[in-house]
């Protein structure tokens, strides 16, 4: 249920501060990680603390626990600032309620939403297009494989383009691709994220996960091209298939583990298989996590919490 707070909120700002009020230790855990991830947005939510000089922009509250609401209603007495009520109740406070359990993508539309930015998404979404790299020749370069505008002009040769470079494409989202940029420079080292599947709906499906943290991704649909593009790029993190057309995941995850240059990059195994067996093999290739099909998004935020840290 969401409905319309009564408070007025300030200008956009790039950062805005969430008073947390209850919750459980393994929530508290969650929305910490949920923090975390906001630092790669535009804008980014930090949690308030007491120590700062200022009231916090948003609070954010935990319905079933009473001393929680109770603490609440006494530090905003005024209603001067939007809340958000985590349960099945708002205990008829005008503000935005959610119901369990805590999800990153509606958090982030919730904290949005709460401060005056009525996007849909965390961030708007051109229509795009995933161009696959040819299939990998040793006698050919590699081809980065990147999300690009469907446009009449010339395609720009990879691997000038990227996540952050599409959005500045269309002035609309100019300023906040700048924010990205700025917060995640492309030519950082560690900076970028390989996606190995070659089921294009999964391709897509990881695109639009990772599209909020404005992270450069590469997408390859075989073993082959993606051993061909870890042996020309640093990735923090490589999402890989398993079955797959030639060289399956196991034997690109052992590949890339060997390259002294891939020291510190993630390997997370995208699979349907579930045994034990299958685990344990992947466990033996390097594999870091082990993530089955389809794809739970609260897992897939852990990871990307894990292995994709802010200063990255």
């Amino acid at each position: 249920m969401m409905m319309e707070t009564s408070s007025t909120v300030s200008p956009a700002k790039p950062q805005y501060t969430v008073d947390v009020h209850g919750f459980s230790q393994t929530e508290r855990i969650i929305l910490k990680s949920i923090f975390s991830l906001s630092a790669r947005r535009a804008p980014k939510f930090v949690e308030f603390m007491p120590t700062m000089d200022s009231m916090p922009d948003v609070f954010l509250v935990d319905a079933e626990d009473a001393n929680a609401i109770a603490d609440f209603r006494q530090k905003n007495a005024m209603n001067t600032r939007p809340a958000i009520l985590i349960g099945d109740t708002n205990h008829g406070i005008s503000c935005t309620t959610l119901s369990r359990p805590l999800q990153w993508t509606k958090m982030f539309k919730a904290f949005d939403l709460a401060v005056g930015i009525n996007t849909p998404s965390p961030i708007p979404k051109p229509e795009l297009s995933v161009r696959i790299a040819a299939p990998y020749e040793k006698t050919q370069p590699m081809v980065a494989l990147m999300p690009t505008l469907r446009s009449s002009a010339p395609p720009i040769t990879p691997p000038q383009l990227s996540n952050t470079t599409t959005l500045k494409s269309n002035p609309v989202n100019q300023k906040l691709a700048d924010n990205l940029t700025l917060a995640n420079p492309p030519d950082r080292p560690f900076n970028w994220v390989l996606v190995c599947d070659d089921n294009m709906t999964v391709r897509e499906f990881m695109r639009a996960k990772l599209a909020p943290f404005g992270f450069n991704v590469d997408y390859a649909e075989t073993g082959e091209q993606a051993v061909g593009l870890t042996g020309t790029k640093h990735y923090a993190c490589v999402f890989l298939d398993v079955v797959m057309p030639g060289i399956n995941g196991y034997q690109v995850c052992k590949l890339i583990k060997s390259k002294k240059s891939a020291a510190k990059t993630a390997v997370v195994m995208l699979s349907s298989k579930d045994s034990t067996f299958d685990k344990i093999r992947a466990t033996m290739s390097g594999c870091d996590t082990y993530l089955t099909k389809p794809v739970n998004e609260n897992r897939l935020f852990e990871v990307i919490s894990k292995y994709l840290p802010t200063n990255a």
